[in-house]
């Protein structure tokens, strides 16, 4: 009987432990081609070529710029605080690798399917900006603090809309259950009514990951680096792993909470012999494509703009639509 019991929790541990290495190993290379895919995008909205001498087409730089920079001297500055400057980028990037365990990638593909998914994921993401911090206050240095405190207070700004958007698609769906969120049935007057959250919620990611137009805590023009000034080699590599990381994760939210997840696009039935976990990756590197898009076409918002539109437009029309939201789903007799 132990050995039986032994024997069925092993293969359980050893599964889960094999989940988590190819969940890993996924993001990894993602982030990889990501860096990758965009230099080339951007290049061809720019007339340019982007990377194409490592390898064929590129292929191999990504690999290339990494180990330049693993195989560079950590320099960490004489004034700082050397324990959280070392630990900042480490909890930045067991931060934006933690929040996977939750992101259903298929039906029955997930490392923890718990009730509070969504919950789980809005804390993780939010603890990210204590990172930044860490970050700019252990640098000892002006520019390094300023852009600290420019990412806290902007990640916490569009982190309220961003929750306020999450509410209204738990109140559609009526489970904080990402799995259920991905297979609860919506009529189309529902996405019709949800879209203008997925408009918020798509500005509001880029904000959250300090990506252009919003990557005001990196700003070159003023910050000479923000506050990863100070940081080089493995250090800078983790932090630079770390914000594509983050992209990626908050593509994959934005598929789960309003793009299906897993099942095919529209809702058509032929288009299920395509595995699911195909076309969440396709709708991620959607959402992705979006992210190079803006970058490569809107200059960068001045900070006073980035407030405004997170406090004075996002904040009130997010409070009102909740109310449309719930109002109209007990008008339509809809509500879970």
């Amino acid at each position: 009987m132990m050995m039986e019991l032994w024997n069925l929790y092993g293969m359980q541990t050893l599964m889960m432990l094999l989940h988590m290495v190819v969940l890993l190993v996924s993001v990894l290379l993602g982030v990889a081609y990501l860096s990758y895919f965009e230099r080339k995008i951007m290049g061809a909205m720019q007339m340019r070529q982007g990377p194409n001498t490592v390898g064929p087409f590129g292929l191999l730089q990504p690999f290339a710029d990494a180990l330049k920079l693993i195989s560079k001297e950590t320099i960490i500055p004489s004034q700082s605080n050397r324990a959280v400057f070392v630990l900042a980028p480490i909890v930045f990037t067991t931060l934006a690798l933690l929040a996977w365990s939750v992101i259903p990638v298929n039906a029955q593909w997930v490392l923890a399917d718990i009730n509070v998914g969504i919950l789980f994921l809005f804390a993780v993401s939010s603890m990210s900006v204590y990172g930044v911090i860490m970050a700019g206050w252990a640098s000892n240095s002006k520019y390094a603090f300023l852009g600290g405190m420019r990412s806290a207070s902007q990640m916490v700004s569009y982190e309220v809309s961003m929750g306020l958007v999450i509410v209204t698609v738990i109140l559609c769906v009526g489970s904080m259950n990402l799995s259920d969120i991905v297979t609860a049935p919506r009529p189309w007057w529902m996405q019709i009514l949800l879209f203008p959250m997925l408009i918020i919620f798509l500005v509001s990611i880029l904000a959250e990951t300090n990506r252009a137009p919003f990557d005001l805590p990196e700003g070159e023009s003023e910050l000479s680096g923000g506050f990863m000034v100070e940081y080089s080699a493995a250090t800078f590599v983790l932090f630079f792993l770390s914000e594509y990381a983050n992209m990626i994760l908050m593509s994959a939210i934005t598929v789960v909470l309003f793009l299906g997840g897993w099942l095919p696009p529209f809702g058509i039935e032929a288009l299920s012999i395509v595995p699911g976990v195909i076309w969440f990756v396709l709708k991620i590197c959607l959402i992705l494509f979006f992210f190079v898009w803006c970058r490569a076409t809107f200059p960068r918002y001045r900070y006073d703009q980035l407030m405004r539109l997170g406090w004075k437009i996002f904040l009130p029309f997010s409070l009102l639509w909740v109310v449309v939201v719930a109002g109209t789903l007990i008008m339509m007799d809809a509500v879970p």
